[in-house]
């Protein structure tokens, strides 16, 4: 806030940013910035400033601010209305426009959309515009009904699931039959299901996928699966694969039980997924990519972060966050998926901590945005860690499967299930890969056979 030629002298000195430009001018580079400033926070443009501070001040005629003022309003849409004041200063006139964030947004001048970033202009594209728009209105994408769907195209069990676990979590009752229920959550409109129904409970679900891959290197793929399944299916099924093909350490200190350690805090995993799943931008065409790689795993997003988030924000714990699919992160708010809206990092933090050389970084890159989970030392005990070159007790799912069966080949899935401290649907679906492989053979039935180690597997 400007009080007094003091004031201004000093914003002058700390020079441009977010929310303050100089020019020596009134040009149609200044609408740009006008239309800028109302687009993102407001701001004050100031003229007869030099880009470096210098005062350098204007002349100002009987209509020069008058004509100024109908410049903007005619070169915008919708019209924009600003303040111009004359300001005296080391004897010298400058004109500082003060502009206010306009309420619906974004205006554009002469046909093109601007926007503030940093202490610069930056002309929006198409997928901009519209998220600007619909964040104006306060609503977001997954709110509108979805097209060519409608209340019997939802799975029944899937809705039945979720309005349990909604009540049972305590954070929302609701009484009625399903219709009502979603109906309330504004997940129905009319009897038209929103696009956030649709991703929840469809029987079907087309929009988007999930690619999820197991590399040795960027270009040597071991394992990838492609998953369309509706969310709250997906958050399950990439955490299945994720943690069937990282490594647990195994922990003995003498007790009869011993200490699972994960190659990653499984808990700051499924945080990780669930931003993916739930924050992503559905309308892009471009799929979620999950890599994982011998020491870190990837997690790429489509869509950059949103509102005026920033990557220097998220590196604080008290960023103000900004939902992009606020009923999708409602409903997993509900269901005790989500914990606190914008708490995710902070306990990703927590999780990673006690992981002593792991690391979490993120960027954005291209249309989207990167999270990156690694480590140079893998953590093997509670009290230390150990390099992973080393031999250790440190092996895959699909390892420790070969590994149990050449001690006891007979050995029951729900066994092994408790072994190794996966689901017994897990080593089930590893069993079938590794006999597609030609690894394992059966022999006999599962009540009285076994099974049967072939060359080739490779520990």
């Amino acid at each position: 806030m400007i009080h007094s030629l003091d004031d201004l002298k000093s914003t002058i000195a700390d020079g441009e940013g977010l929310n303050i430009e100089f020019k020596q001018s009134f040009d149609k580079e200044a609408i740009e910035t006008i239309t800028a400033f109302s687009n993102t926070k407001g701001g004050k443009l100031l003229i007869g400033v030099k880009d470096s501070g210098v005062i350098c001040g204007v002349d100002i005629g009987n209509e020069t601010i008058q004509n100024y003022i109908n410049q903007v309003k005619n070169s915008t849409e919708p019209s924009l209305i600003v303040d111009i004041e004359q300001i005296t200063i080391d004897n010298k006139t400058i004109l500082m426009i003060q502009v206010d964030e306009f309420p619906i947004k974004p205006l554009s001048f002469k046909g093109k959309y601007f926007k503030r970033v940093q202490n610069s202009n930056h002309q929006m594209n198409l997928t901009e515009i519209s998220n600007m728009h619909i964040q104006s209105l306060q609503l977001s994408w997954d709110s509108y009904e979805a097209n060519d769907t409608y209340f019997e195209d939802l799975d029944m069990a899937k809705i039945e699931k979720f309005l349990t676990k909604v009540n049972a979590s305590g954070r929302f009752r609701l009484s009625g039959d399903m219709f009502e229920s979603l109906q309330k959550l504004n997940l129905l409109k009319g009897n038209k299901p929103t696009n956030a129904a649709k991703l929840l409970f469809a029987k079907e679900q087309n929009l988007y996928n999930i690619h999820i891959g197991r590399f040795k290197t960027p270009s040597m793929i071991l394992d990838d699966k492609m998953l369309r399944l509706t969310l709250f299916e997906a958050v399950e099924e990439t955490m299945y694969y994720l943690l069937s093909h990282i490594k647990v350490a195994f922990e003995f200190t003498g007790e009869i039980e011993r200490t699972e350690i994960f190659e990653y805090p499984k808990n700051a995993l499924r945080e990780l997924v669930l931003n993916a799943i739930v924050h992503r931008d559905y309308t892009s065409p471009i799929d979620i990519q999950i890599k994982i790689f011998d020491n870190s795993i990837t997690f790429f997003n489509p869509g950059k972060l949103y509102g005026d988030m920033t990557i220097e924000k998220l590196a604080t714990n008290n960023y103000q966050s900004q939902t992009r699919n606020k009923l999708m992160a409602e409903a997993f708010y509900l269901t005790n998926d989500i914990e606190k809206y914008g708490s995710g990092y902070i306990r990703i933090r927590d999780e990673i901590s006690s992981y002593p050389t792991m690391k979490l970084e993120y960027e954005e890159m291209g249309n989207g945005y990167l999270v990156t989970l690694s480590y140079a030392e893998q953590k093997t005990t509670q009290k230390t860690t150990q390099k992973t070159t080393q031999k250790t007790t440190q092996k895959t799912t699909r390892e420790q499967i070969i590994d149990l069966l050449q001690t006891d080949n007979k050995m029951t899935r729900e066994d092994m299930a408790i072994q190794i401290g996966v689901s017994s649907n897990a080593i089930k679906q590893h069993l079938s890969k590794l006999q597609k492989e030609g690894l394992l053979s059966r022999v006999g039935g599962r009540k009285d056979g076994s099974w049967q180690i072939n060359d080739g597997e490779q520990k």
